[in-house]
């Protein structure tokens, strides 16, 4: 099938979708510019009575509603209804003079920005919803499908600083009809906002890697998706388990990632798991050691982001007994939320964290 050339608009959904943006940007605008030519024709009427800063509020909301291409033109519009407004305010006063001269130039600045925020295409409430969106569908990926009764997995994400977006996500999915499960912790380079939009392109990318290929060709094929992208801090650690729901045998692969950690329900032991496997985005044709074991009835596995068992002047191996020693103490509760606890007991609130629990019911 011929690809129609770039010149031509797009068919079907996306075409119908930007004329609706465009159509509502329209009657937007036009509202807006009704409202602003309202308060001139009063100042007109009534100059003492009708304040000239009125004028400038349908800009406020138009920097909020509308799309950058629209807001220039709009802009200019408000110019011209303040030089109106200038003109017909009477008698002159220095500080109305003043106010006007600011909003004015306050209209210049808004037609500059818009230029400059051209590859946006967007106004600052539209874009707030897309990065909303985009943040829900990071957090889409780390859904746990639906498993066997005797299968308990739970997930927990904590950014640093509160930020909305981190850098550390959690894919999951079912393969094999079913009778496996694909579980993938990623710790981004950097951390907060600055690593959000790096992870929202990785977790898309690895969301469709995981549930396409065999677990022994998943880190090769992320791994030279990483190094194609080349980012400025192009690269990633991973820890990627496939879990046989039947059976309970696993194979679990890290990519430069702290150790995952086992508890065996018959000695109430927690033992980390280290199989070998450089950073994900750094070396061409690397290759992933994988250790294989099985999750006996009762038994576990703890995933997680170095956030959780890194502190400053503290060795890591110290964090992780930490950690296995808080995830002992809160299974006298119950399984119920241990993700969420733990990730709020441990670990910085200054670093991205993210925990991903394995149960296997007895």
């Amino acid at each position: 099938m011929r690809a129609l050339p770039t010149g031509l608009p797009l068919p079907g959904g996306t075409m119908i979708r930007r004329l609706r943006a465009a159509r509502s940007d329209i009657v937007i605008a036009s509202l807006l510019a009704l409202f602003a030519s309202a308060v001139v024709v009063a100042i007109a009427i009534l100059p003492a009575d009708v304040p000239v800063n009125l004028v400038f509020l349908p800009l406020v909301l138009g920097i909020l509603f509308l799309s950058n291409r629209v807001l220039r033109w709009f802009a200019a519009f408000i110019m011209v209804a303040l030089t109106a407004a200038a003109v017909l305010q009477d008698p002159y006063e220095v500080r109305v003079v003043v106010a006007l001269g600011v909003m004015y130039g306050l209209a210049v600045l808004v037609i500059l920005l818009s230029l400059r925020r051209d590859h946006i295409g967007v106004g600052p409430i539209r874009g707030q919803s897309m990065l909303v969106d985009l943040r829900d569908r990071i957090l889409a990926q780390g859904e746990i499908p639906q498993l066997p009764a005797e299968w308990l997995v739970q997930s927990a994400l904590s950014s640093a600083g509160g930020s909305p977006f981190a850098g550390d996500f959690v894919v999951a999915t079912a393969s094999d009809r079913g009778r496996r499960v694909e579980l993938v912790v990623v710790d981004v380079s950097g951390k907060g906002e600055a690593a959000g939009t790096r992870a929202l392109q990785l977790s898309g990318a690895m969301g469709g890697l995981v549930a396409a290929l065999p677990p022994e060709r998943f880190f090769p094929a992320a791994n030279d998706y990483l190094l194609q992208r080349a980012w400025e801090e192009g690269f990633a650690t991973a820890v990627h388990v496939s879990v046989d729901l039947g059976t309970g045998d696993f194979e679990l692969r890290s990519a430069g990632h702290p150790p995952a950690v086992q508890r065996e329900a018959g000695s109430g032991r927690w033992k980390p798991l280290r199989p070998d496997g450089p950073v994900l985005g750094i070396v061409d044709e690397a290759e992933f050691g994988c250790h294989r074991g099985r999750l006996a009835p009762g038994d576990s596995l703890l995933l997680y982001t170095d956030g959780m068992v890194e502190e400053p002047r503290r060795d890591i191996d110290l964090g992780i007994d930490h950690m296995m020693g808080q995830a002992e103490s809160l299974l006298r509760g119950s399984w119920d939320g241990l993700a969420r606890r733990l990730v709020a007991a441990v670990g910085s609130p200054d670093d991205d964290r993210a925990l991903l629990v394995v149960h296997r019911r007895p």
